[in-house]
């Protein structure tokens, strides 16, 4: 089969590999859809690991399972997660999944840039959503990067009627923006240095778009009385988060969704920002067996309109191209590789 293996941004190899061998209780998906996540490009995040084969956005059909295993047939279509918590330990327990000792331990093999993936016994016991009818592999593979921003969402206590600023037009923020569309935001402000990124930001949902966040504040207590009462960070650079804080309300919400990069520092006023104004700071990371079903329901529903966001649909071949639009984030909202359309083996 073949894999496009990672050794940097700019240098992701197209290798030749056997299909993994299957243990009893393990799956084998063929790779249908697989979205290059803003993460696939942190490179101070893998630089000790490469080589390895990044993609976790994936959706596929079970093409050979174990022995022992009852749960999923050959022909089903199927969204694997490719963290999967063990749902029994005090962190599952509590409802924090995401920080479960075992959830940070799996994965794929290799990962979903390649044709087939290995599901081990406890990602194709625990990690496995069957594809609604009538969805496509591509809408399906976004139900992991939903399932991120359903959770971010849900810490951040997002209400209908709030007044949201999303700091961050990528395609994090971009799902984000057109998720509190379908919560009922009152009014959604949404900014990016990228004036291209706003486009995207316009057409799911933003009501008013800058690409000064530090305007955020007047814009909203002009048009609505108050600032922001969720406040979302889908990029750690300092500034921006320096602006969050401006933006957000009294007594309002930041989420830290994006993390920044090793040893960057934000100057907080604690007393000025916590103790004066009550502003609650929260985090996310990934998301839950629970956010991944909410998450294709969501999609089957078209309340958050995936489809509409792919701009770029790729070959395994491609890959290299497509990390490259990525990385330019001016010209893609979107990259989808398809691993299996030319017909390799």
């Amino acid at each position: 089969m073949l894999v496009a293996t990672y050794y940097s941004n700019s240098d992701i190899r197209l290798e030749e590999r056997p299909r993994p061998q299957l243990g009893e209780d393990e799956t084998l998906l063929k790779i249908h859809a697989s979205g290059i996540c803003g993460s696939d490009l942190m490179e101070w995040y893998r630089r000790d690991k490469v080589p390895l084969v990044l993609g976790h956005e994936v959706a596929g059909e079970i093409v050979e399972v174990g022995n022992a295993v009852n749960n999923v047939s050959v022909g089903d279509r199927i969204v694997a997660s490719h963290h999967v918590p063990c749902l029994e330990c005090r962190y599952c327990q509590r409802g924090n999944e995401t920080m479960c000792r075992t959830l940070k331990t799996t994965d794929f093999d290799p990962g979903g840039f390649s044709q087939y993936v290995r599901l081990p016994e406890i990602n194709t016991r625990l990690g496995l959503y069957n594809i609604p009818d009538g969805l496509s592999y591509e809408e399906a593979s976004f139900a992991e990067p939903l399932a991120c921003v359903l959770r971010g969402q849900r810490r951040a206590n997002l209400r209908k009627g709030d007044v949201v600023a999303v700091i961050g037009s990528g395609m994090s923020g971009v799902l984000h923006i057109a998720l509190a569309k379908a919560t009922d935001a009152e009014m959604i402000i949404a900014s990016d240095i990228n004036e291209n990124k706003l486009v995207w930001a316009e057409k799911f949902g933003a009501d008013i778009v800058t690409q000064d966040s530090s305007e955020i504040a007047e814009i909203l207590e002009e048009k609505t009385g108050r600032k922001a009462d969720i406040v979302i960070l889908t990029t750690g650079h300092p500034e921006a988060v320096l602006a969050g804080f401006s933006a957000a309300e009294d007594g309002g919400t930041i989420l830290l969704f994006a993390p920044s990069d090793p040893e960057t520092t934000v100057p907080i006023d604690i007393s000025r920002h916590f103790f004066k104004r009550d502003i609650t700071v929260t985090t996310t990371y990934a998301g839950s067996p629970d956010d991944h079903r909410e998450a294709l329901q969501l999609i089957a529903e078209k309340r958050v309109p995936v489809k509409e966001m792919i701009t770029h649909r790729i070959g395994l071949e491609e890959i290299q191209s497509g990390f490259d639009l990525v990385k330019n984030g001016i010209d893609s909202l979107k990259v989808i590789v398809e691993p299996n359309r030319n017909g390799h083996q």
